[in-house]
Formats: structure tokens, C-alpha cells, sequence
């Protein structure tokens, strides 16, 4: 085990060699009074083309009716994973990946109010993955504005965080266990009181990322929040050091429904959604139906999130249930995590803890799997340029065996570009 974390912590040590935030002239200006903001504002206004750290080039029109901006974001990670050998010796693992590497567009047409996205995923090129986000969205004003094309369903705070900006290396296993994560679909959004409620409501799908759904069956999502000191951004920690209190909590809501076919492997019908597949709380409990049927889902979740002066507190609980729609048969699900951190020196170390909860099927016994993690983060560029190790003491029941504790350490260097 110190061997492979010995190694790296040697590479990740190359990588912050020469790691500095550069700024352009007109940047550096400002800063020391030579120009004012509006003067700042005019200039990089007037290129046709720019760069803006975590964005990319930016290419705008001289009318500026047209924007791009090209950008794209890398993470490699190193994992090392002790297994617990209390039920047998287990094969520890150390693993080098490229855990995301995207490439991001994103602007306006015609109009500041019509605006798109497209993020491209290259670590899933062959999963059927590689489109993440694929997407236009008009503002009608603040209140009301329609997406259409392939996002993320309203459901969890911690899932709607890019990877980018979580606290972690990666997601709590409570959220990656009940997400439905990206589809097709129309979603109505908006907020009012400068940020202080917010909701989300849409059609989709149901079957997940870049899959065509072959039934009359959608998914329906709704989310509220509510933040009544001021916009509480989807970033997770407090980097920027809040001056005043933060406060957020939201409630979301999905209904789905998914064709089961028993038989020697119990089949759902094609789709891409998380909470279905090995790892989610519905594909770990089909064996709980006996036969062949459609299973409604229901699935909801409460958040909360507080920040103040570089402390950040957040967490969630997660509950959801499957029933056959001709045998009565219910799967019920609950999860939950807590988390919490502060900047140990501002914008530069952060510290954080997080505790998380996952219980996929009430009705057994002996399947629960508690996640006690921490985490040091240091921030070379803010988001755009950070290193983050964390520890995981993974407790998992076994049915008929002895629960296990695996392990685990996990090195990860991130770059927006």
C-alpha cells in the first residue's frame, strides 16, 4: 500500500511544478488602478477573440449577437484500495485512470436570451456516454425559460454540482445510487427575488443519456428551492469565503416507469439511467420481483446547504420505491450524507469530512454500505486548478458473511482549460 501511494504522490508532485494562475494585462491593470471596470469591461469587449480561465477562447461577434466559447476540463486520478480479507484474502487493487476528459461549447445565437451547450465526455466515448449535456435554452425573462435536449433531471443538489466544483473527489455512493443523471427531454426553469426560489420542472425520456425511449412511458421531475439570504450557487465548499450566512434547501420529485423481463438474468428494458444500473438501488433489488412487469418509480430527496465564511454544511436524504404493476411487489430504497469543510488557508487548502448512508432495499437485511471519508483539497487556480486526496473506510454488509471495511486512497489533479 505505501509503495503505490508513494508513487503517487511523486507524480502528483511533477504536476504542481510551475502550477500558477496566469492573467492578462488588462487583468493585471485593474488590479493595481490603472483602469476602471468599465474600462476593463469595453476593452475585452471589443476582442473578437479572448480567453477566460475555466471557459476557454471565447469568439465573439462584432454585433455580439454571437457567442462561443471553447473550452475543456481533465481529470486523472490514482486509487489505491486495500480489500478487507476477513471473509478470504481479496486482491487489493492500484489503479492510474483519466477519470474525465471533456471538451465543452457553450454561448448564445441570434440573441443574448437563446443560449446552448454541448459537453462531450472522451473517457465514455464507448459506453454510449460520450454526450453529456446537448442543449438550447431561451429566457423569456428571469421567471420562465424553456430547455430543450439532453441535461440533467432536476433531482439531487450534489448530482445538478458539476464534477468540477464538488468538495470531493468524486459523488457520495447515496447519490450515485438514486440519480437518474442526464435525458432527453423539455425542461421549464426559472428563478425570482434575485436567486432567492428557483424551480425546475420537465418531461423526459426515462430511459437515460442518449437513449431513445421505445414505449409511451416519460419521466416527470419537479425541483424547489428556496435560499432566502441571496443565490446559493451549485459549488460545493466555500472557497469564496461567504461574508454573510448562506442558506439553501431544496425538495425534488421524479416518476418513471421501466419494463422488467424475468427470466435466467433479470433484464430491464435498454437504458442508460444510474439508479438502474449495477450499482443503483433499483438494479441491485430486481430480484425482489417474481415476474415479468412494468415497475412504477418514485423517487425523492431533500437538501440543505449552509455557508459562512469559508465553513461549508451540506447534506441530503434520498428515498425511493418500485412497484410491480401487476404483482403489488415493492422495493423501497433511503440513503443520506453529510458533509462539511473550511478553508484552512483562504482560496488555497480546504478541509472536509463527509459521512454517507445507503440502504437499497428496506425489506433485507444485511445489504447496507456506510461510506466515513476525508479530504484535503488545495486550490492552485480556484476550481480550474486543484489537487484533492481523500480517504474512504468502505463498511459493506454481507449476507451470511462478516461485514467487510475496505480501504481506500484516492490522489486526483484537476485542470480547466
Amino acid at each position: 500500500m505505501k509503495r503505490g501511494i508513494a508513487l503517487a504522490v511523486a507524480f502528483f508532485a511533477l504536476f504542481t511544478a510551475g502550477a500558477a494562475s496566469a492573467k492578462t494585462l488588462e487583468e493585471l491593470l485593474k488590479e493595481k488602478g490603472v483602469i476602471t471596470e468599465e474600462d476593463f469591461r469595453a476593452v475585452t469587449r471589443s476582442r473578437p477573440v479572448s480567453y477566460k480561465p475555466g471557459e476557454g477562447f471565447v469568439f465573439l461577434s462584432q454585433d455580439e449577437k454571437f457567442r462561443l466559447s471553447a473550452g475543456g476540463s481533465m481529470q486523472f486520478r490514482y486509487t489505491f484500495t486495500d480489500k478487507d480479507d476477513v471473509n478470504g484474502t481479496q486482491q487489493d487493487t492500484s489503479e492510474w485512470r483519466m477519470r474525465r476528459v471533456k471538451l465543452s461549447l457553450g454561448g448564445h445565437a441570434y440573441t443574448k436570451e437563446l443560449t446552448y451547450k454541448l459537453v462531450m465526455n472522451f473517457v465514455e466515448a464507448n459506453t454510449g456516454k460520450l454526450m453529456e449535456d446537448a442543449y438550447a435554452s431561451y429566457r423569456f425573462r428571469d421567471e420562465f425559460q424553456v430547455l430543450a435536449g439532453q441535461g440533467k433531471v432536476p433531482f439531487s443538489r450534489q448530482e445538478l454540482t458539476s464534477t468540477n466544483g464538488l468538495q470531493f473527489v468524486d459523488r457520495s455512493v447515496a447519490v450515485d445510487a438514486f440519480k437518474p443523471s442526464y435525458d432527453i427531454g423539455v425542461l421549464l426553469h426559472g428563478n425570482a427575488l434575485g436567486g432567492t426560489v428557483a424551480y425546475h420542472a420537465g418531461v423526459f425520456g426515462g430511459v437515460g443519456q442518449n437513449t431513445l425511449r421505445t414505449t409511451t412511458n416519460n419521466l416527470l421531475a419537479a425541483r424547489f428551492s428556496f435560499s432566502p439570504f441571496g443565490e446559493v450557487k451549485y459549488v460545493e465548499g466555500d472557497f469564496d469565503e461567504s461574508p454573510k450566512p448562506l442558506f439553501s434547501v431544496g425538495i425534488d420529485y421524479f416518476r418513471d416507469a421501466l419494463k422488467l423481463t424475468k427470466g435466467t438474468t433479470d433484464v430491464l428494458e435498454t437504458n442508460n439511467l444510474s439508479f438502474a444500473g449495477s450499482s443503483g438501488w433499483l438494479g441491485k433489488g430486481l430480484g425482489t420481483f417474481q415476474v415479468s412487469e412494468k415497475l412504477d418509480i418514485d423517487s425523492g430527496s431533500v437538501d440543505a446547504v449552509f455557508k459562512w465564511k469559508g465553513f461549508s454544511l451540506q447534506g441530503e436524504f434520498l428515498a425511493a420505491q418500485a412497484e410491480g404493476q401487476a404483482s403489488g411487489i415493492l422495493l423501497r430504497a433511503q440513503a443520506f450524507y453529510v458533509e462539511a469543510g473550511f478553508m484552512v488557508l483562504p482560496r488555497q487548502l480546504e478541509a472536509a469530512v463527509r459521512y454517507s448512508y445507503l440502504d437499497p432495499n428496506r425489506g433485507r437485511a444485511n445489504d447496507l454500505q456506510v461510506d466515513s471519508q476525508g479530504v484535503l483539497s488545495y486550490f492552485f487556480s480556484g476550481h480550474n486548478l486543484k489537487l484533492q486526496g481523500d480517504y474512504t473506510n468502505v463498511h459493506k454488509q454481507v449476507a451470511g458473511k462478516q461485514s467487510t471495511d475496505d480501504r481506500q486512497v484516492r490522489l486526483q489533479a484537476q485542470i480547466l482549460f
